[in-house]
């Protein structure tokens, strides 16, 4: 049985200048495909949040096409005597590049009248138009021809 005083310390190993030393690294082509991954991730996740920006901002924006119909047909309701006919304008400042046309006529005879809004504008080329109808009982109305097809 040897001590282990009795044997030599042992030798630190030396690299030789013949035999490089064998260094761990990343190939170029590893490297590449890690990038790639890690931007396809990234796309994803900004295409996400820009998604979800413009979900929200839908949300928040007003149909303005909407508010005018509903402020006519507020308007329309101030009265209780409707005349037979047209009429038409713009919103002014309030809606710019916005027109209506009212058209007002009884359906019924018991002084069941109907009134047909359209509103247009301009988007790009061409002239959008909304239209709502509107039934209303107005007995202070003056008896008009009846039209449509009211039953």
């Amino acid at each position: 049985m040897k001590l282990l005083t009795d044997s030599p310390a042992p030798q630190p190993r030396r690299h030789s200048r013949l035999q490089p030393r064998r260094v761990w690294a990343f190939t170029l082509l590893e490297v590449m495909i890690a990038t790639g991954i890690f931007f396809l991730a990234m796309f994803a996740i900004l295409d996400l949040v820009s998604s979800t920006l413009k979900n929200a901002r839908a949300l928040q924006t007003v149909d303005q096409d909407s508010g005018a119909l509903g402020m006519l047909a507020a308007q329309m309701t101030l009265t209780n005597a409707l005349k037979d006919g047209t009429i038409s304008g713009d919103f002014g400042d309030l809606y710019p590049g916005y027109r209506w046309e009212e058209d007002v006529y009884q359906v019924a005879s018991n002084n069941l009248w109907q009134a047909d809004i359209v509103v247009t504008h301009r988007v790009g080329r061409k002239n959008v138009a909304t239209v709502m109808s509107i039934l209303r009982y107005a007995p202070e109305s003056k008896t008009a021809p009846i039209r449509g097809n009211f039953q």
